[in-house]
């Protein structure tokens, strides 16, 4: 066996789900016994079997990023409660894997799954949708990049024509529910303990999660000075800064921000100045890359 069919052998083995006691599985997902796979690439030692020593990397795996996930999520875990949510991380990180050198990628695919598998999230679906979309944007709003902001004079400079970019730490979110104060009382009152597995919960039954009734939010994440911030957004103002972030012209993302608004033209007028003056002031508005404009 060659460097490289050793490895892509031992992380398919590490990388299956382990037994609901916590041990490695006796058969490999191609149906050969998990013991003598070990044997193929991992010599025994005077305490352990080839099978031991291969357990304790499949047990570490899956207690590290089972652990990540939990810390990249806890309002979704309280939300679907501790023993849905590890069921749920499983299953999804049995289908997606981790395929990146940093653990930050971990949950990047968690929401478009939960939304292809509600059967993982119970009768608070639709919740959990919102609050894992919260979550994550969090972590894109945290690390992703930041430009240079346009100033307040090149504001004024703009026309119809004008293409214009938005931070790329800034995420667009339109929810069913107003959850962002809820993942913000969740992540502010969580309660970690450690356990051999990284994380461990006082109860495995949903949090008793605050009376929450259905309604359209448009909402933002963003960082200022190294803390990401949530903000509130109307529809016509989502509308217009998701048109500005695909690259219409100015002029036509103001039509796409107000259509099918009753708004009158006085009042788009002064939205659209108070809007800018608030974008402006938190440094949303960037030019486009050069490369995006042919």
């Amino acid at each position: 066996m060659d460097l490289a069919a050793l490895q892509r052998e031992m992380a398919a083995a590490i990388m299956q789900p382990l037994t609901t006691d916590e041990g490695m599985r006796t058969t490999a997902t191609d149906g050969r016994p998990m013991k003598g796979v070990a044997e193929s690439f991992i010599a025994p030692n005077s305490r352990l079997t080839a099978f031991e020593r291969l357990e304790i990397y499949n047990r570490q795996y899956w207690f590290r990023v089972l652990g990540a996930l939990a810390e990249d999520f806890p309002g979704l875990q309280a939300v679907v409660g501790a023993r849905r949510f590890e069921a749920l991380s499983i299953a999804y990180l049995t289908e997606h894997p981790s395929r990146s050198f940093t653990l930050r990628n971990l949950g990047s695919r968690l929401p478009e799954w939960l939304a292809a598998h509600p059967e993982w999230t119970g009768r608070r679906h639709r919740l959990a949708l919102d609050v894992a979309q919260i979550e994550w944007a969090f972590v894109e709003a945290f690390d992703s990049a930041e430009r240079s902001p346009l100033t307040v004079d090149q504001i004024a400079t703009l026309d119809g024509n004008s293409r214009l970019a938005l931070q790329p730490h800034l995420r667009l979110m339109q929810l069913q529910y107003p959850a962002d104060d809820l993942v913000l009382r969740l992540h502010k009152g969580e309660r970690s303990q450690t356990s051999e597995a990284g994380v461990e919960h006082e109860t495995d039954a949903p949090l008793a999660v605050p009376k929450i009734r259905a309604r359209r939010t448009w909402l933002a994440a963003h960082r200022v000075d190294l803390s990401v911030y949530y903000r509130r957004l109307e529809q016509e103002e989502f509308q217009m800064l998701a048109a500005i972030r695909v690259g219409l012209p100015l002029a036509q993302a103001i039509e796409a921000g107000f259509a099918n608004s009753r708004a009158g033209v006085a009042r788009r007028t002064r939205r659209i100045r108070e809007w800018f003056a608030t974008w402006g002031e938190l440094g949303w508005i960037c030019a486009p890359e050069l490369d995006s404009l042919f």
